[in-house]
């Protein structure tokens, strides 16, 4: 079955140049289509981040649709095939900054609802969106604040499907269910400037943290569980000394991130972490910044809801995974809600040339129509 519609919503939205922070005017478009079928739209400024949480419906259950209209930057245009906010058609695929990432999910979203309230405008429970254009920055203007407004005055949303693109090899293989932790660290272990002729007047920061960030590195945290890998440490920077070759540094900085599990809290890293830099007798400053909790969503309504649906729209089983990055799903699963993420094929993400199989799309809206009949009528799937 063609959909032209998401098509059309697609193209509408790449052509916004909608570089985080900036949403341009993707939610006002969002909010033009979203109206005439009964949504509330309220936009919710916080700072330079614009985020909209539009809503049909008073009655339990909510489903949210949740995303972000914000892309990353384009790199050098030169480098693009097709302009990268000109959204391309070629070969069945879309061409776009934000094809993937996410507004082709967004697009699915809308065309989706626009069926659904058609054909059930007496369904069950409330629909809503939450959309942001701080996803791809900081990520401390948008799902963050809009749910903590939400929480505030105890509107509570029970299922939530995000459009992050999930899929591996074909729309719909992967749903992500659940996120590993991310805790990231900055360093600064300090020693003694010198010079390189003559350590003994020195202290090499360098060598002195050296052990402790190889123990780091080879301590098992954990061994992970049913549903998680086992929790990682990587660095990800160091840096250190003053350009020149002759001088011992008087300080390193190190910086350095944990995707843990459900075993361990930040806490528990946090702890042993610090055990281990004491042990070796670092003298250290470090600054943490938790950018989300383990979450995850068993078996239930949601997860089975989709599963049914890929089955039904795209006849593949799919696979639950909790593998890959962060996403805004980590902000709204601590309230209680049910989240999984459900979207297009992420071979092209971020990268130039960003694109989406049209077919991809169509068939993914027809996979999120098919949920809302899940979880918002009587149908017997």
């Amino acid at each position: 079955m063609s959909d032209s519609r998401t098509l059309a919503l697609s193209i509408a939205l790449i052509e916004q140049a909608s570089v985080t922070p900036d949403d341009a005017e993707c939610q006002p478009m969002m909010c033009d289509i979203l109206e005439p079928l009964g949504f509330e739209c309220e936009t919710m400024q916080f700072e330079e981040v614009k985020n909209l949480w539009a809503r049909k419906g008073t009655e339990g259950p909510l489903v949210c649709f949740a995303g972000h209209t914000d892309v990353v930057p384009t790199g050098p245009e030169s480098n693009w095939q097709h302009p990268p906010f000109d959204a391309t058609i070629k070969d069945g695929m879309l061409y776009g900054r934000g094809a993937a990432d996410m507004k082709g999910s967004i697009a699915a979203f809308l065309a989706a609802t626009e069926r659904f309230v058609k054909n059930h405008p007496d369904h069950k429970g409330s629909i809503a969106y939450l959309i942001t254009s701080d996803e791809e920055g900081p990520a401390k203007n948008g799902t963050r604040k809009v749910i903590k407004t939400l929480e505030e005055r105890n509107e509570k949303i029970d299922m939530c499907i995000v459009g992050e693109p999930s899929s591996t090899k074909r729309c719909g293989d992967v749903i992500k269910n659940g996120r590993r932790g991310s805790l990231g660290a900055v360093m600064k272990v300090k020693g003694k400037q010198g010079h390189v002729a003559y350590p003994h007047l020195a202290k090499n920061p360098i060598h002195l943290a050296a052990p402790a960030l190889a123990e780091l590195a080879q301590e098992e945290w954990d061994q992970g569980n049913d549903f998680f890998p086992a929790t990682s440490f990587q660095i990800s920077n160091i840096q250190g000394g003053t350009g020149a070759t002759n001088v011992i540094p008087g300080v390193v900085e190190i910086v350095f991130n944990f995707r843990f599990s459900t075993e361990l809290t930040a806490d528990d890293l946090k702890y042993r972490t610090q055990a281990i830099l004491d042990k070796h007798g670092l003298d250290y400053e470090i600054e943490w910044n938790l950018s989300g909790e383990p979450f995850l969503t068993d078996h239930g309504s949601l997860v089975d809801a989709a599963v049914e649906a890929i089955k039904h729209v795209t006849d593949i089983e799919t696979e639950l995974s909790t593998a890959g990055g962060t996403s805004d799903g980590r902000f709204i699963a601590p309230t209680g809600a049910q989240v999984v993420e459900l979207g297009p094929i992420n071979a092209t993400i971020h990268q130039v040339n960003e694109h989406v199989s049209i077919h991809d799309l169509e068939q993914l809206s027809l996979v999120y129509e098919r949920i809302l009949e899940n979880l918002l009528t009587d149908k017997n799937a």
